[in-house]
This record gives C-alpha cells, sequence and structure tokens, in this order.
C-alpha cells in the first residue's frame, strides 16, 4: 500500500487508451438505445432553442445552446432531434471515461496490481454510466445536465493531475484550466460549479502531503487557495439571487489578490485567473445579443439589464427562501433515497429494488471508508464532493413532495419527477461502488495469502467479483433506453393537424406545447398555427411575443388530405388588438370580479364569469390574453382549446359552443346541438364524428401510440397525453359500434394497445 504521506511520484502514465475504450463502450451502449427524436418536458424545448439560436427557459442555458447548435449542424444522424440526442450520449461517455480515470488514479493507494486495479475502475464506471438516471439522461437531451456531468468530471481529473504534479511545476496551467471550465460550466447550469468543494479541499495547503517546503513555497500555495476560492465564490455568486453575495465575493477576492502582491509575489497568477473566470462567465452575454433579435423562442426575453437579471436568477419560478420547507427536510432526504433505489434495476419489483439499493449502498460506503483508510486527503475531497451532490443540493433545491412520494396522500408535489437534478450524485456513488468492488477484492486476496504466494495472481483470482458492476446494465435495460420512442412528435404533428389552417391553439404547460415548438421550427409542421401557452400567457415577454409573431403562410401541399382542394385565405393583423404600449404597461397580472355571476359577449360567443365555476375570485392575465383572442379573432380565425387542457374553457361556459375534432376543440360562433355528424360523447362534450375518425385514422399515428412497450410508459407524470390516444379510440368505439362495427373494432383494438401501456392498464411482469 502506498503511504499517503509520500509524495506520489508518477510511477505510471494515466491510461488514457482504456479510459478512451470505456467512453466508447458508453457511447455505444447510449447510441444503441438512443432517442430518434424529440420526447416530452424540455426536451423539444432544448432541441428548438438550438435549431433556432434561441433562448429556452430562465437561466438561458447559452453555453449549451452554442454548443448544440453548433453540434445539430454535423450530419452525425438523419434528424436533427437525433443529433442533439446524441450530444447528450458523447458528453455522458466521455464523463464515464473521466469516472474510470479518477478511480484507477486513487486506487492506486491500496490495489497494487495494475489489470485488477483498471478493471476494477472499468466497473466503477460501468456503474456510473448505467445508472439508470444517467442512463436514461444520457439518450436524450432532456436537459443540459449530461453537459453539466462531463465538466464536473473534466474538473475533477484535472485536480487530479494537478495534485499528482511536483509542487512548482505544471501547476498554474492545470488551475487556468479548471477555473475557465467552472467559469464556462455556470452559463449552462449552476450544477457544473458544485464541483468546486473538490479543488478546494486538493488545494488547501495544510491537507497537502507532508514534504519539505520553504517559506515562500508555501506562501503560494496559500496565494493560489485564496484565489482559486475568492473567484470560485464569485463564479458561485454569479448564480444565486440577489446581489449580496457578489459583493461580498468581490470583496475576498481583492483581499486575496493583496495577499498575492503583497506576501506570494505572484499576483500575475490572481490576475489571470479572475481574466479566465470573466471568459467562462462572458458566455451569459449571448443573452442580450440574441434576444435584441427576438429569435422565435425567446424565454424571459433578457433585452434590459433588468430582464436578464430575472432570467439569470430564475425569477420567473418565485421559488422561496431555503428556510422556507416546501416538503420537510426528511421528506426530502426520503425522496433522494427513493430516487436512489431506483438507479440499480430500475425494471425489477419495488422489494428487488430496494434490495439493490442496500447492496449497491453498502458497496459505496464499503469503497469511501476503504478509501479514507488508504488516502485521507483525497478521500475528504470525494466525500466532499458527493455530499455536495446530495445532502446540500438536497437542501438547496427545497423540492415540493415528489411526484410518487407517499401517493396516497393529498400534499403539495413536484409535476414530475426530479431524479435528474441528482445525476451527477449517482454517477459519483458509482465511482465509490467501482472502489468498494476494488476492496472485497483486496479481502478475497487476502484470503488466498496462504494458497497463492503470487500476490499479483491472488488479485487476478479475485477479480470475478466484478461481474457486480453487470447487474445496473442488466437491470435498467428496459426502462433507461428511449430506442424507437417517438410519441412526443407524433402528438406534435397529430395536434397540430386537428386545427384548420392559421388556426389559434390554447395549450397548457411543458408537455403539449414544447413538441408544438419543435415540430413547428425543427420540423416546419404547420406553422401557421399560433400556439397559446396558458403558464406561459401570465408573463408580459410572452404575450409580446405572440403580438410580435408573423403568420406562416399555409401550405396545403404538405398538409393532410382533409385541407387540400380549397383556398385557405391568409389573415392579416396581429392576435389581438392590444396596442403595444397597452401590453407592455397596461397588462396587469390579476383582475379582480365580483362576487356574482356576469357574461360577456364576445363576437357572438357567450361567456360566463363565475368565481364558483372558475374556483377563485380574479381572471389571470392568460384568461385575459385567451378571451381577448376570441373577441379579436372569431369569425377570422379558427379558435381551438386542446384536449390538454382539460374543462378549461369549460369553466368559461363554453362547453355548448366546443366541437371535438380530434385532440382539439373548436369554438364554434353558435351553440351546438347533436346531429347526425355531431354527437354528444360522455366525457368528449359534442364530436364532429366525421372529421374525427378522419384525423383518427388518416393522420393520427395511433400504431406508435399504442407499440408494446416492455415496462409499459415509464414517465407516470406524462402519461396522460398517451392516455388521450386510448380515451379518443376508446369512445369512438362506442360512437360508432351501431353504424360501423368495422372501424369500432379497430378503434377499439388500438385503444386496449395504448391502455396496456399506462398505469390503468399496464400488468407488471411479476403478475401476469
Amino acid at each position: 500500500m502506498t503511504d499517503p504521506q509520500t509524495p506520489y511520484v508518477e510511477a505510471e502514465r494515466p491510461p488514457y487508451l482504456l479510459a478512451g475504450l470505456v467512453a466508447v463502450g458508453a457511447l455505444v451502449l447510449y447510441v444503441s438505445t438512443l432517442a430518434p427524436t424529440t420526447q416530452f418536458w424540455d426536451t423539444s424545448e432544448y432541441i428548438a432553442a438550438a435549431y433556432a439560436l434561441g433562448i429556452p427557459h430562465p437561466p438561458g442555458n447559452p453555453l449549451f445552446v452554442l454548443i448544440a447548435h453548433t453540434w445539430g449542424l454535423l450530419p452525425l444522424a438523419a434528424g436533427y432531434a437525433m443529433r442533439i440526442n446524441l450530444l447528450a450520449g458523447v458528453t455522458s461517455a466521455i464523463a464515464a471515461g473521466c469516472w474510470f480515470l479518477v478511480s484507477e488514479r486513487w486506487m492506486r493507494a491500496w490495489v497494487p496490481a495494475r489489470l485488477p486495479r483498471r478493471l476494477a475502475a472499468v466497473a466503477g464506471a460501468l456503474v456510473a454510466a448505467t445508472a439508470f438516471t444517467v442512463w436514461n439522461q444520457s439518450v436524450v437531451n432532456e436537459k443540459v445536465y449530461t453537459l453539466s456531468l462531463l465538466s464536473i468530471a473534466l474538473v475533477l481529473w484535472l485536480i487530479v493531475r494537478w495534485d499528482d504534479q511536483p509542487a512548482g511545476e505544471g501547476h498554474d496551467h492545470h488551475l487556468l484550466m479548471i477555473v475557465f471550465l467552472l467559469a464556462l460550466t455556470s452559463t449552462n447550469h449552476m450544477m457544473g460549479v458544485l464541483v468546486g468543494p473538490a479543488v478546494v479541499v486538493l488545494l488547501f495547503p495544510p491537507l497537502k502531503d507532508q514534504r519539505p517546503a520553504d517559506e515562500a513555497e508555501r506562501r503560494v500555495e496559500w496565494s493560489q487557495w485564496f484565489v482559486f476560492c475568492s473567484v470560485y465564490a464569485l463564479i458561485v455568486a454569479s448564480g444565486l439571487e440577489n446581489a449580496g453575495p457578489l459583493k461580498l465575493a468581490a470583496v475576498l477576492f481583492l483581499g486575496a489578490l493583496a495577499y498575492a502582491f503583497v506576501q506570494a509575489r505572484n499576483w500575475d497568477f490572481a490576475v489571470a485567473v479572475l481574466l479566465v473566470a470573466i471568459v467562462g462567465v462572458s458566455v451569459y452575454l449571448f443573452l442580450p445579443i440574441r434576444a435584441a433579435h427576438f429569435p422565435p423562442i425567446n424565454e424571459g426575453e433578457p433585452t434590459t439589464q433588468q430582464a436578464l437579471w430575472d432570467v439569470l436568477t430564475r425569477q420567473q419560478y418565485g421559488k422561496p427562501p431555503v428556510w422556507e420547507r416546501q416538503a420537510t427536510l426528511w421528506a426530502q432526504l426520503g425522496m433522494w433515497f427513493q430516487y436512489f433505489s431506483w438507479q440499480w434495476g430500475r425494471d425489477f419489483s419495488g422489494a428487488i429494488q430496494n434490495g439493490l439499493a442496500v447492496l449497491f449502498g453498502a458497496l459505496g460506503l464499503l469503497g469511501a471508508g476503504r478509501h479514507w483508510l488508504a488516502d485521507r486527503r483525497r478521500a475528504i475531497a470525494m466525500t466532499a464532493l458527493v455530499a455536495t451532490f446530495t445532502l446540500l443540493l438536497i437542501f438547496y433545491l427545497n423540492f415540493k413532495y415528489g411526484y410518487s412520494w407517499q401517493p396516497d396522500k393529498q400534499i403539495p408535489r413536484e409535476v414530475r419527477e426530479r431524479d435528474y437534478f441528482f445525476i451527477a450524485s449517482f454517477a459519483l456513488w458509482g465511482v465509490w461502488v467501482g472502489m468498494g468492488l476494488a476492496t472485497l477484492m483486496e479481502w478475497l486476496s487476502e484470503g488466498l495469502e496462504l494458497r497463492v504466494p503470487d500476490g499479483a495472481r491472488r488479485w487476478r483470482l479475485a477479480t470475478p467479483v466484478l461481474v457486480l458492476a453487470l447487474i445496473p446494465l442488466w437491470g435498467n435495460h428496459l426502462t433507461a433506453p428511449r430506442k424507437g420512442e417517438t410519441l412526443a412528435r407524433d402528438f406534435a404533428f397529430d395536434l397540430l393537424q386537428s386545427v384548420e389552417p392559421y388556426g389559434v391553439l390554447v395549450t397548457a404547460g411543458d408537455n403539449d406545447t414544447f413538441p408544438l415548438w419543435y415540430a413547428q421550427e425543427v420540423e416546419q409542421v404547420r406553422q401557421d398555427v399560433t400556439v397559446v401557452n396558458l403558464s406561459l400567457a401570465n408573463t408580459d415577454w410572452y404575450v409580446r411575443q405572440l403580438q410580435r409573431r408573423p403568420l406562416a403562410t399555409f401550405d396545403s401541399t404538405q398538409a393532410p388530405a382533409i385541407y387540400r382542394g380549397r383556398s385557405w385565405p391568409k389573415p392579416t393583423g396581429k392576435l389581438l388588438t392590444f396596442s403595444d404600449t397597452y401590453v407592455r404597461d397596461s397588462l396587469q397580472p390579476v383582475y379582480w370580479l365580483g362576487e356574482h355571476k356576469t357574461y360577456a359577449n364576445l363576437g357572438g360567443v357567450t361567456v360566463t364569469l363565475d368565481p364558483q365555476q372558475l374556483g377563485r375570485q380574479y381572471l389571470e392575465r392568460a384568461d385575459v390574453i385567451v378571451l381577448q383572442a376570441i373577441r379579436d379573432q372569431i369569425g377570422k380565425r379558427p379558435i381551438y382549446y386542446s384536449r390538454t387542457v382539460g374543462p378549461y374553457a369549460d369553466q368559461f361556459g363554453l362547453t355548448g359552443y366546443l366541437e371535438g375534432q380530434g385532440f382539439a376543440r373548436k369554438l364554434r360562433q353558435q351553440p351546438l346541438a347533436a346531429t347526425d355528424s355531431i354527437k354528444l360523447l360522455p366525457v368528449f362534450g359534442f364530436v364532429n364524428l366525421p372529421r374525427t375518425g378522419a384525423l383518427a385514422f388518416g393522420v393520427y399515428h395511433a400504431d406508435a401510440a399504442g407499440r408494446h412497450r416492455p415496462r409499459g410508459w415509464v414517465d407516470r407524470p406524462s402519461e396522460g397525453i398517451l392516455a388521450t390516444y386510448g380515451l379518443l379510440y376508446q369512445s369512438l368505439a362506442q360512437a360508432l359500434r351501431a353504424t360501423k362495427p368495422e372501424v369500432a373494432n379497430r378503434a377499439l383494438l388500438l385503444a386496449d394497445s395504448v391502455f396496456k401501456n399506462t398505469s390503468y392498464g399496464y400488468i407488471p411482469p411479476a403478475e401476469r
């Protein structure tokens, strides 16, 4: 065993070739299970933003947009979305190679045999790469976290390399690169910055290997530590919600600069560190520069200093301070443990998942403990890193109760599972698991000492224990991949084609809006449709963008047959008759209603404003926008409500005016009555059967929606859209049973195939 108090002399070069093979292996896995197109949640928003060089939701993620836009220009796949998904796979795969390098280097302290040590490091990298959340996020560019994962891995490896260099030699360029990467990754997402505590620990002079050093050398080391900590504080403070920490960090840097100038005589290093940090953070300038050109996706519209600050500090979300807990701290810790239990065998039943969580939890703790015994200083750095990405992150994120946390209780919940925020936590745990497996090998080797004198052979004989690292690969191979999944893209196409040319379509949130953005901006599908998102319509910048957005010309040659053979005159004017000044200065967030029911006539449509029906005493800005659109466009442009908004339109007394046409409901100027073609169906209301049938059997991607999924629809929070297919075909089957039994049977089969993938009809393998 290497004495941790002895200065390390590099006896062997880092195994970069093997690290490259690890990265290639991970990439092969990700590519073979890659999503072929966009997916739900933020995937479509980020892909569309990359394509249009736009600005996604706060904090804007300019580094991701620039990298993804450039990456998307490369002819790496036929579809643009698949190219951006491939970016997620590549970044995670490179990170896996870095996990291998870090593991291999740190295990030299107690695994002397080269091949077993490297195999153990491969095992750790494999566990890190196949943990459920890591794998699931690496096959689709759902968010920016795989790019953050790469930056964390690179910074960790750079500080490991810096730590191996002799004092005074080869230090500065490693530190400068570390600071640059930390500043740069902050413009992607602040998660990447959280690797900093490991750097702080390994730079701390009193924790360094004890060796003779003169006073001047020690002052240089202290100045490097002070400078790094102060600049790191500046980078972290740039992502916080108020300016106080930023001012304090600036004062700390001035103090560090003074120490470097007066005591250590290396002020040039301090200035260089600050300059590279400024260069990295300067990527944020993309936001106001690009926003001023008003790209089609321009969330927050950061064209002014205040708007830019609001975007960077995420003011749009209005989260409470961390000391105002949105759930109990114990519950928030419990949610992390729930997500941890998913990582090692999500395909299996809950009991097996919990058993594997105990196994891999114990292996990780075993690896951490052995690391502490062998190399306390570097173990402190690794422990600080894991604690930052678990305990500190849990406290700071301050989530509501998880979507699936104690489902029998009525408690405020997150709209979806938040395991992806802990992607680095689970990857780093994989590194510890690799160390734990190496420790098991060490024990086996010691047990064979009397029978096998050759130490290297004993280690080789112990390597079969590494087969445990294959468990997550097998245990997640059904649930983590997204190969063949096209529902988000298909739904966007189907919903847009449900709307007549130049229609106005009201949608609710992320999953029924972002895929439409993708379809319109990236695949140029039905750009003539104006999408009005209710959640975003409560912001002033979104209303301005609705007014500014030009109306594209409808191309009937690229549309389904139901739209061909007739002319579609293009409307003129803006969506709303509101002036730009009124939109900017006079639109209120809330409009209070009286206590009693009132009515408004909007172009012949009678709207009911009933506080009891609405469930609130006020109208939100989004309500006013939709009502004004009705007033201004009824009779000029078709107005539709997506089925995904639920009873929103009904709350305004519009039920009798709404004609179901597939996945959308068209607002008519006169109340409807049942006829041969228009039927009043349970749940769906009035439905135009001929048009809905034409959409359902001639336009919609029903077979793709109903395709067999081995684990059903995994992401329960988004299964409502899949279920919408089932409900539509089920209703058609009931309505057509008497007149068109063959069509009804086909619709019923499609409905059944869809429901088998949902929680309404999915039967786990163990119960079949």
